[in-house]
């Protein structure tokens, strides 16, 4: 147990220790950027997320691998060493956890809020805007919010900001009228 605690905090901690970094360069905002860029290369690409997973790959392909990519898209020096630190230190089939705890972490610096929202719908940009300023304005300060399609619901919306969720779906409408004619 003590083990799987350690292992958490120093992913936590290589987070936080690459926000400082990039604090300190004033280079928040390029490296959130280019590390979204690595979360989204990892969904998309099995042979990506094959080679930082496997642990028999060796630190050099590994290094080499991170160099092309870092060069290919340009990211910041320091976020290039930063991913080679963190594969010298055979840590690399965290960089996942790694990154997007950086990105919590840059998000709750600017006093964002976490929301998810699934529609039965898909939503253009100006119906997610209009439900994103509305979050802002109930919960009084910024709101990231992730939104996906979900065929599932039938009609309506799922909103879960923390531990707040509203449930406006016709699937749980109807989960309730069920509920109540099994209880009745």
């Amino acid at each position: 147990m003590i083990k799987n605690n350690t292992t958490l905090s120093t992913k936590n901690s290589y987070s936080q220790a690459l926000f400082e970094l990039a604090s300190e360069n004033n280079s928040i905002n390029d490296i959130e950027i280019q590390v979204s860029s690595i979360l989204e290369l990892i969904n998309k690409s099995i042979d990506f997320k094959d080679l930082i997973k496997d642990p028999t790959n060796k630190i050099e392909d590994q290094l080499k691998v991170i160099n092309v990519i870092s060069d290919q898209f340009k990211f910041n020096k320091l976020l290039k060493k930063f991913l080679g630190f963190i594969i010298s230190k055979r840590r690399f089939f965290y960089v996942e956890k790694i990154l997007n705890d950086f990105l919590n972490i840059c998000s709750n610096a600017r006093g964002e809020i976490k929301a998810e929202l699934s529609a039965a719908k898909n939503l253009n940009e100006s119906e997610i805007n209009n439900i994103k300023n509305e979050l802002s304005t109930t919960f009084g300060s910024n709101i990231k919010l992730n939104h996906k399609y979900d065929s599932s619901l039938i009609g309506g919306l799922i909103i879960k900001v923390g531990s707040t969720m509203v449930d406006t779906s016709i699937k749980n409408k109807l989960q309730q009228i069920e509920k109540k004619m099994i209880e009745a």
